[in-house]
């Protein structure tokens, strides 16, 4: 399975998922024009990926900022990876965010609340 790396815009992340190290990495501001044209080959790999073994998964994410359907599209991600924690799969996600800023701490709070997946809030240094 090849590596999925998107160069990141003003207005889209950058993503590094690498399948042979199982480290997800999502970063930047997501606030794409059409979520879903950005958004549909990142789930397809995610569940391609998912199929395809039992790796250990590790996703980083220094989001910065999340549109409405962006944050539709993350939780679809956290929910694949929920599903595979659940099935037994090691599953870890790392959200890092500013801890000065209460709203974007506030936003990744409510989105550990509905997982029981191993989800660790840290400071990002800004």
């Amino acid at each position: 399975m090849e590596q999925l790396e998107i160069i990141q815009s003003k207005s889209t992340p950058y993503i590094n998922f690498d399948p042979e190290t199982g480290v997800f990495e999502i970063g930047g501001d997501s606030y794409p024009e059409n979520s879903h044209e950005f958004y549909t080959p990142v789930m397809e790999w995610i569940d391609q990926f998912l199929e395809e073994g039992e790796k250990p998964i590790l996703l980083r994410v220094t989001l910065t900022y999340m549109n409405t359907s962006s944050t539709k599209y993350m939780i679809q991600l956290l929910d694949r990876l929920e599903d595979a924690h659940n099935d037994g799969r090691s599953v870890e996600v790392q959200w890092f965010c500013d801890g000065d800023n209460e709203r974007e701490l506030d936003t990744v709070e409510e989105l550990k609340e509905d997982f029981e997946m191993p989800f660790n809030i840290k400071n990002r240094e800004v």
